[in-house]
């Protein structure tokens, strides 16, 4: 049966009125969650106010600790809600940037070896220190060991007991210097000449070099001085052969690289002079070489050429009075013009070995200098950045050679090693003989010792090549 129709508009109206209600019900639940929502956010964004005596007003009351409220109307029957309030927090910072796709491995490979290269070619061999051979690999050879050594150099052999001076080994800043290799040595020789040219401190590394390669042969026969001379002060050229490889270590005496010659005076007396714009007279022999080292120095503070009177010689014209470090200059430009002319880049390895450091105490070589008892090595002071004017001569003239001439840099190196050098042990002595102190040798070096370092340094400049 139909319901009576005065009973639809009653139904009709509570229906109404339901749907008004729950709509109401839901704007006002809708407007408490807004104002729940923003009412934290607005006090947390809000700028504190300062005023001129820097106190600050007081904090609004700080938000419900909750981290979440939930509000549930059951009067309007609807569904319960949770709402989620959270308290403010920095924002996440954006995501980073994806990181750019791997690299193959081959341009790694090559940039690393780029660096390595780098780092070779800005090793400097000539900057660096003495370091304590940890490893008992020095000295290369025995003291006593090798037959070519001049007594002058053979300071255990005559008498000299420490040996701490031998345990040292010269160390790069930036590198490793290879050590000796007296077979690999020979082996890049072969068929070449290699020739010292120079005063008594050349004939100290030639000695040193003939050491280091003697010790590699397993048959020390095989080595010979080509017309049996034995080393001696006296004689100034030398031709050792190495017959397995087909070369030769040569030496040639040459105080100045320029010519000495003899004047005659008005009492018929001959007086040296030094012709400092003409080549050494041995200047022949130096272009059989293959591998030439060349050196000057040390004869240039000696006594009648540090004065300079009636000494040097330019031309037809004897100087009365000359600076001996001009002449030095002349000396060593005419060396270098000589290269220039007569020397072929392409077939031959210049190099000049630079001044090695003396280390007399309370004189010098002539007027009573000492060096003997020094142990040790320099440590600090200002000595050992001394550097001569003759190197900056001569990495002046080298500068502007056509040649390419190697600067076998040793100053420094030499300038740590007062306890290397003979002092008091350059000669030996019969049994029950004083030792005399009055005359010392602080110039040159024991062997084995220091220039065996400078030959170390002529092989890291072979490898090079």
């Amino acid at each position: 049966m139909a319901p009576p129709s005065s009973f639809l508009p009653i139904a009709k109206r509570r229906h109404s009125i339901a749907v008004v209600a729950a709509s109401s019900a839901a704007a006002l639940l809708s407007l408490f969650l807004l104002l729940l929502l923003l009412g934290p956010q607005r006090t947390l964004n809000s700028r504190l106010p300062v005023s001129s005596d820097l106190s600050v007003l007081p904090l609004p009351s700080p938000p419900p600790p909750k981290a979440a409220i939930l509000a549930r109307f059951p009067e309007a029957n609807l569904p319960t809600y949770e709402v989620e309030v959270p308290v403010r927090r920095d924002l996440p910072s954006s995501p980073p940037p994806s990181p750019p796709p791997p690299r193959s491995e081959q341009p790694k490979a090559a940039a690393a070896t780029e660096s390595v290269g780098r780092r070779e070619e800005k090793c400097d061999i000539y900057q660096g220190r003495w370091v304590r051979d940890e490893e008992e690999r020095y000295p290369l050879y025995k003291p006593g060991s090798c037959p070519y050594v001049d007594e002058a150099f053979s300071c255990q052999e005559n008498g000299r007991r420490d040996s701490e001076y031998l345990k040292w080994r010269w160390k790069p800043y930036g590198c490793d210097l290879p050590r000796f290799n007296g077979t690999d040595f020979l082996k890049r020789l072969r068929g070449k000449r290699l020739m010292f040219i120079g005063d008594s401190m050349n004939r100290n590394q030639f000695e040193s070099m003939l050491c280091l390669l003697w010790e590699a042969l397993p048959d020390k026969s095989r080595m010979y001085e080509t017309r049996g001379y034995k080393i001696t002060k006296g004689r100034g050229y030398f031709i050792f052969k190495f017959a397995d490889y087909d070369c030769t270590i040569e030496f040639v005496r040459s105080h100045f690289l320029v010519k000495e010659g003899v004047r005659i005076n008005r009492l018929g007396n001959s007086n040296p002079t030094l012709m400092i714009d003409r080549i050494d007279k041995t200047a022949n022999r130096w272009r059989k070489a293959d591998i030439l080292v060349f050196n000057t120095g040390h004869w240039w503070t000696h006594g009648k050429t540090a004065r300079g009177k009636n000494y040097f010689q330019e031309g037809g014209v004897l100087y009365p009075q000359f600076d001996a470090t001009e002449a030095y200059r002349k000396a060593i430009n005419t060396w270098g013009a000589w290269i220039d002319k007569n020397v072929k880049p392409t077939k031959r390895l210049i190099i000049y070995r630079g001044y090695s450091a003396s280390h007399f105490r309370g004189g010098d070589w002539d007027s009573g200098g000492t060096c003997n008892g020094e142990k040790d090595p320099i440590k600090t002071g200002a000595f050992l950045d001394s550097y001569p004017v003759k190197m900056k001569i001569v990495e002046e003239v080298i500068s502007r050679m056509r040649v390419p001439v190697v600067l076998l840099n040793v100053t420094k190196l030499t300038n740590y090693r007062k306890d290397g050098h003979p002092s008091v042990y350059s000669k030996k002595r019969t049994e029950g003989e004083k030792m005399s102190k009055r005359r010392q040798d602080c110039s040159h070096w024991c062997l084995p010792g220091i220039p065996d370092a400078w030959n170390e340094l002529i092989y890291a400049t072979i490898l090079q090549k």
